[in-house]
């Protein structure tokens, strides 16, 4: 069936847009009557909430004198308004007199601030829509619909983040209340985790696990197993909610969650497939090669079946910015109702920052990171991220990567609270080969690379919660899967 398209909307009368200046002059008289209300409105709402201009400007007023700790009646404001025009069309400052002399919201201030805020809102989301439907309009060759949805869908968010802004504010009560409560998980969890568990013992002894609200870079240079390790700990994170949840451990009391894996690089069934190979123990090459035997690949069919109710769910879209992340997790924690409590990109130098950023790679780079971190925060979640180094690694003789290798911008750094680098001895052993392979320092270079096969190290050299550190780990290089290290000799978990 062919799609019915509407046809262009017919130009409409002019209309009012939504305002209540009698609401406004009677909350701003019982604000020059009490005090008390004075203070409690300027928390609650802001100049631009008011539709009639001079009552914004007698509200910021207002503020600025409570701020500064004075009075604020109509004799202390008469000198701030004896040149406003907009006093001067209204009798001049007596109209802040006249203000005070109805008590209406002096019972209900709040009531009237919630509707001049609603209001307010109302306005807004009328210029959005003017805004799109001016948008949509535009057919030049540069225009990109999907862009302008995210566009939309962000100023949306905006308008409705408003409403939130008095639920961030918290008494200590409140305050201590969710700190006693992440100290009770980790009670629960047998100590050592108040976050998302990453499913790696030496990494949540190290870190408590992954706080919502954080944002963990992960980084290191290319084969050393980034994302690997990053898909390992957001397949234990998600199994271990599953987990949970059939123990009935549901909400605050889980360690586990819902995870969001945005797959700038690697295809959907490629991370399917990392996952398949390490929880079926079948080499991923093997995998690709398609030359499994018989007992492999029932080991991958039940694996497979077994993992069919994941809680992880993969966007691989390409070429993504950072408002049309922040855009498409939104709409997954609205779909889950704000079970998804964690968050994975591979990687932050793949995706793109606003037009605005222009040329300045590292302008673009300070954007990315600071969105990544408020996505963090407003939608309540853990984030990593993965990240580049720059080559400055390779030329210094300790391949061991510091927090200045970090590549094109400081603002990363700045903006994480947990950086953690990814180390393999192993992995540049090879190059250390000695070329007289009948001297004891050959000798001495196998038996090396024996000790340090599969060893490597999880460097934390940023911890804004706790001391920085080190966690060992063996990776198996066939299954591409991170396990704590046991020690010389122990089974590989």
């Amino acid at each position: 069936m062919a799609t019915a398209f509407a046809a262009p909307p017919t130009a409409a009368p002019a209309r009012a847009l939504p305002h209540n200046v009698e609401a406004e002059a009677a909350l701003l008289g019982a604000m020059l009557i009490d005090a008390r209300v004075a203070d409690d409105m300027v928390e609650l709402l802001d100049a631009e909430h008011f539709y009639d201009p001079l009552h914004g400007r007698v509200f910021e007023a207002v503020k600025k004198l409570r701020r500064a700790g004075l009075l604020a009646t109509p004799v202390t404001l008469k000198p701030m308004f004896e040149q406003d025009a907009g006093m001067q069309a209204l009798g001049g400052p007596s109209y802040l007199a006249q203000l005070t002399g109805s008590g209406a919201a002096l019972i209900g201030a709040r009531d009237f601030a919630g509707q001049i805020k609603d209001l307010a809102m109302l306005r807004t989301l009328i210029g959005v829509g003017r805004e799109l439907v001016d948008k949509a309009f535009d057919t030049s060759s540069e225009v990109n619909p999907k862009k302008q949805i995210e566009e939309a869908e962000e100023s949306l968010f905006r308008i409705s983040g408003d409403t939130e802004s008095q639920k961030s504010v918290k008494t200590f009560g409140a305050a201590a209340t969710l700190a006693l409560q992440m100290v009770e998980r980790a009670q629960n969890a047998g100590g050592s985790l108040s976050g998302i568990t990453t499913g790696l013992d030496s990494v949540n002894g190290k870190t408590g696990g992954l706080h919502r609200s954080d944002l963990v870079i992960l980084a290191g240079r290319p084969g050393m197993g980034k994302t690997s390790l990053a898909t390992n700990i957001a397949f234990n994170a998600a199994q271990r909610y599953l987990r949970d949840r059939e123990d009935g451990i549901e909400g605050s009391r889980s360690v586990g969650s819902r995870v969001a894996f945005f797959s700038l690089e690697m295809s959907a069934d490629q991370l399917a497939t990392r996952i398949l190979a390490e929880q079926s123990r079948v080499s991923s090459e093997k995998l690709r090669m398609g030359t499994l035997n018989s007992q492999e690949m029932q080991r991958l069919i039940q694996a497979s079946i077994e993992l069919q109710n994941l809680p992880l769910y993969i966007d691989d879209t390409a070429g993504l910015s950072i408002a049309g992340l922040h855009t498409r997790m939104r709409r997954l924690q609205r779909k889950f109702e704000g079970e998804i409590g964690l968050v994975v990109v591979d990687y932050l130098q793949l995706l793109s920052g606003s037009a605005r950023g222009g040329d300045n790679r590292v302008q673009e780079i300070s954007e990315i990171s600071r969105g990544l971190k408020t996505m963090a925060k407003d939608l309540n979640v853990a984030v990593v991220a993965l990240s580049q180094l720059s080559r400055a690694v390779e030329q210094r003789e300790d391949k061991r990567p510091q927090l200045s290798d970090l590549r094109e911008s400081g603002s990363i750094e700045q903006d994480a609270d947990m950086v953690w680098f990814v180390y393999r001895d192993d992995y540049y052993h090879a190059a250390r080969e000695p070329t007289d392979r009948s001297s004891d320092a050959y000798m001495a270079w196998l038996e090396e690379g024996n000790r340090i096969q599969g060893i490597s190290e999880l460097l934390i050299s940023k911890h804004r919660h706790g001391a920085t550190g080190k966690a060992t780990l063996f990776f198996d290089r066939e299954v591409t899967r991170f396990s704590d290290y046991a020690g010389p000799g122990a089974p590989v978990g």
